[in-house]
């Protein structure tokens, strides 16, 4: 007998489980379809665990350094197995979460695989060996995520080759490392294991690394990656058939003109992720799937009215909480409301890499692209009391600002805890404040968050402690 739902979520990560909850809240019956676990790649192989590595990371290098702090540790020492326990403790305290949202929605979740029949029916291979359950939707959700991507010739193995989900999985840290791919990934796995004290190479296809950020931000991480011992070798083309396993890897790049050889322990493959869009049914559809992507509406609607789609499947920004939006906007659609839009320029992105990098809006060199005239206000950690005393003063907080209105365009930050302090500038956003309307906030003393109000000072050149 077929089970009837107003909606079936297919995929439980982020954006799937939270669609699933608000559908919950408002009235909805609503289903959830994982074939691994609930919390997807966020919770599992992506934001949770590879930041508590960072933290272990980051614990770890404050520690080697804390005779600058007046506290003497003379052996320091790094127990890998134990830094990965924590991670595997930390997701598995959340997953009970997400589990017990679900039982408190009363969401039923199917442990399987789910695709689309041509009935719209949805049909769900059970894990536990159970055979097929056939699900009755009257819309449907696909939340399927995405999977790291690979290079033809660079696919990951066993042993040598990496994507971020093996990566996670080590048991041991090498003694060196390749990263191919100088992207927000790359550079969060470049941090972490230099500070782990493996030996990094970062290659880049772009002419800077971070090349989506603002080109400040990428110059200053650049330079304060580099000071952690970093190699980055920016405009370079790697050759995957040069690729050579034996002791460790080798292989080969294109830069400047001539080819360069690389050698490490391992090879990390860090070019973006690929939208999962195989094995879910849609050929059993009229769903739209352009370059790999489902084509959506800006209610997340698919061509088919009754099937909806977020997340990474889709493209566009791919970042949990982006996903969980959309997820929300989606399930307010279905349930016959009329939901705000997103608007990726009032979305916070960052970056966990230590420093660290946040940024809302436009980048400069976007801003003037679009016709704005633009002034800048930057103001440097290094000269912010709290920065001092956390003993981490790099960085700064950089704010684009229309010339003629004095909106605020964009802002981006790197330095200490700037992933905290970002929706600040979001807030100011969303509200379409202007550079004084921040710079008049009163922004107690002392604390990090200070650098937001004297850079929106100096847009004006007015900033109090430059």
């Amino acid at each position: 007998m077929k089970k009837e739902y107003d909606v079936v979520v297919i995929g439980g990560g982020t954006g799937g489980y939270v669609a699933a909850i608000r559908a919950s809240q408002l009235g909805l019956t609503a289903a959830v379809v994982e074939k691994g676990k609930l919390g997807g790649t966020c919770l599992h192989a992506g934001c949770i665990p590879s930041k508590a590595l960072l933290r272990s990371a980051e614990v770890y290098a404050t520690t080697k350094n804390a005779e600058a702090f007046g506290v003497i540790a003379p052996e320091v020492g790094l127990d890998f197995s134990k830094v990965q326990a924590r991670k595997a403790e930390i997701t598995d305290r959340l997953f009970k979460g997400v589990q017990h949202l679900m039982k408190k929605g009363k969401i039923d979740v199917y442990e399987g695989k789910g695709r689309i029949l041509e009935s719209e029916d949805i049909a769900v291979e059970m894990n536990n060996g159970d055979g097929e359950v056939t699900l009755a939707p009257r819309n449907i959700l696909i939340a399927t995520g995405s999977r790291p991507r690979t290079l033809p010739g660079l696919e990951a193995d066993a042993k040598y080759v990496m994507t971020s989900d093996e990566a996670l999985q080590m048991e041991a840290l090498p003694n060196s490392i390749i990263i191919v791919g100088g992207g927000v990934i790359g550079m969060e796995w470049a941090s972490m294991l230099v500070d782990f004290g493996v030996e990094v190479t970062v290659i880049e296809y772009a002419d800077r690394i971070l090349p989506t950020e603002d080109k400040d931000v990428s110059k200053e991480i650049q330079r304060l990656m580099k000071k952690k011992g970093v190699k980055i070798v920016t405009g370079a083309k790697v050759l995957p058939e040069s690729l050579e396993k034996g002791e460790g890897v080798s292989i080969k790049a294109e830069h400047k003109g001539e080819e360069k050889s690389f050698t490490a322990d391992k090879l990390l493959v860090s070019v973006g992720r690929l939208a999962n869009v195989e094995g879910v049914g849609l050929e059993n559809t009229t769903v739209e799937v352009d370059r790999g992507i489902i084509k959506v509406n800006e209610n997340y609607q698919t061509n088919e009215p009754n099937i909806y789609a977020i997340g990474d499947v889709i493209g566009g920004l791919q970042l949990a909480h982006v996903a969980s939006h959309e997820g929300i906007i989606a399930i307010e659609h279905i349930a016959g409301n009329s939901p705000a839009t997103l608007d990726p320029t009032l979305v916070s992105k960052c970056i966990y890499c230590s420093p660290e990098v946040a940024s809302v809006g436009l980048t400069e060199d976007e801003a003037k692209e679009k016709g704005h005239d633009v002034k800048i206000g930057k103001f440097s950690f290094r000269a912010i009391g709290k920065a001092l005393v956390f003993g981490e003063s790099d960085g700064f907080v950089k704010l684009v600002v229309e010339e003629e209105s004095n909106k605020l365009l964009g802002v981006h930050m790197v330095g200490p805890h700037v992933t905290d302090m970002i929706t600040e500038a979001a807030l100011a956003r969303v509200l379409d404040a202007t550079a004084m309307d921040i710079a008049n906030t009163i922004h107690p003393h002392p604390t990090l968050a200070e650098a937001i109000g004297e850079a929106a000072l100096a847009v004006d050149g007015k900033a109090i402690h430059a």
